[in-house]
């Protein structure tokens, strides 16, 4: 019963809003009445539907893997989804969130069936996730982790969903012979349906004005502003590691130089070897580092926490900022929520916005499902199948970005960190 009663709050009071008084002045004002993720349309072809109810139900173990553009909205349209196809699936959070509010709110969460993830100690989780995805009922998981807000491009993935549809195809044939496990793609992309420059460009000055940066000038458009602003921060950091560099020098090389600094400090401080480890390896081995050294002197676990915090936080402007040679309004947008998650901090309407970031225009929610994965071996090559789903999803958001700008739906400019 609480899932179906916030599945109808969730489609008015996040999604949609109230229709004949969202866009009247003051109701607009209202987030609940606009719709907190201000999302209007949501756009799921009914082959698309199909493709993932049919991998849904009794004999099936069905992991449902989306991309992770944003928070917030991401639970949102993963309801909406569900709903649809898969109403009693578990969903997999933070456990910040599950567990984090207060026993009210925990109790809320484990109603609505999410499972809490928690760094080190998921044996649990994985145990139920398993259990519950052979009985039919499905289990939906992020597999990029953490929110990266880039809704154009796919982040290395993680095993778990593979990892445990393996583990539920031996479960489920350990009664049913002819059982069957899938690990279902989904992607989803957010379009303004508006011009949204006006309100980038007050969020962009609001950045500017927590970062302690001097205003810009009227004529300056929200991405460049956007630039603007990672250029300052990068100089910060320079100067705060002691780095030099020429001040034509672009911000890509010293983004990179950056990065390779605090990989090349935080490898040597917990004694990893930086050579034969992707960076997101080194994250994460940082990260089981401080959980398997709590004995360790507190100023070393200090200096090993800043470094982990420097280097994922500089790293989440990834190499996909500086390929294009146009921006989106869109793509704005998602720094300039990356930049208030990451760097405005410390006052109760940043502390809102990290939990309920809120969009400066409506929106469109784009979704596609590729065709499924079906998991066949109990013992599967699970790298091999994570390259699979990584193309599938990636391929997806090509497709649907492609058709758009064949639409002309993309309001653009040149990106000014395409600096050749």
């Amino acid at each position: 019963w609480m899932i179906r009663a916030t599945t109808g709050i969730n489609r008015v009071a996040m999604l949609h809003g109230v229709p004949g008084l969202r866009d009247i002045w003051p109701f607009s004002l209202v987030p609940g009445i606009r719709g907190i993720s201000n999302v209007r349309i949501v756009d799921l072809p009914d082959a698309d539907f199909e493709r993932l109810k049919a991998t849904c139900g009794a004999g099936k173990a069905t992991f449902i893997v989306p991309n992770h553009p944003e928070f917030f909205t991401d639970w949102m349209i993963d309801k909406e989804l569900l709903w649809r196809t898969a109403p009693m699936a578990a969903s997999w959070a933070t456990h910040t969130v599950v567990n984090g509010l207060g026993g009210l709110m925990q109790k809320f969460w484990l109603a609505n069936n999410l499972i809490a993830q928690i760094p080190g100690n998921s044996d649990g989780s994985r145990r139920y996730s398993v259990e519950w995805a052979a009985k039919g009922n499905g289990v939906l998981l992020h597999p990029e982790g953490s929110v990266g807000w880039h809704n154009d491009w796919i982040a290395p993935l993680l095993p778990g969903a593979v990892e445990m549809a393996a583990d539920a195809l031996a479960l489920g044939r350990g009664t049913m012979p002819d059982f069957r496990a899938f690990v279902v793609p989904v992607v989803w992309k957010f379009v303004f349906l508006d011009d949204a420059e006006p309100g980038l460009r007050k969020e962009a000055a609001y950045v500017r004005r927590r970062l302690g940066l001097p205003p810009a000038r009227r004529a300056v458009s929200s991405a460049q502003q956007v630039f603007d602003i990672y250029d300052a921060l990068t100089r910060r950091d320079f100067e705060r590691y002691g780095l030099t560099a020429s001040s034509s020098a672009p911000l890509r090389q010293r983004h990179a130089a950056l990065l390779d600094l605090l990989g090349g400090m935080l490898a040597e401080a917990i004694g990893f070897d930086k050579t034969i480890a992707s960076r997101e390896e080194l994250l994460r081995g940082a990260r089981r580092w401080l959980r398997e050294n709590r004995s360790v002197e507190k100023r070393r676990r200090e200096e090993v926490r800043e470094l982990l915090d420097d280097l994922a936080r500089v790293a989440r402007l990834g190499a996909f900022a500086f390929e294009a040679e146009d921006i989106t309004q869109e793509q704005v947008a998602e720094h300039l929520k990356r930049l208030r998650n990451d760097y405005c901090k410390g006052t109760l309407r940043d502390s809102i916005n990290r939990f309920v970031p809120q969009p400066v225009a409506p929106r469109k929610a784009i979704i596609r499902v590729p065709e499924p994965i079906e998991i066949l071996d109990t013992k599967p090559d699970v790298e091999k199948i994570l390259a699979e789903l990584r193309h599938r999803l990636q391929a997806a958001l090509d497709q649907i970005n492609a058709e758009l700008r064949g639409r002309s739906a993309f309001r653009v400019e040149k990106n000014p960190f395409r600096q050749d």
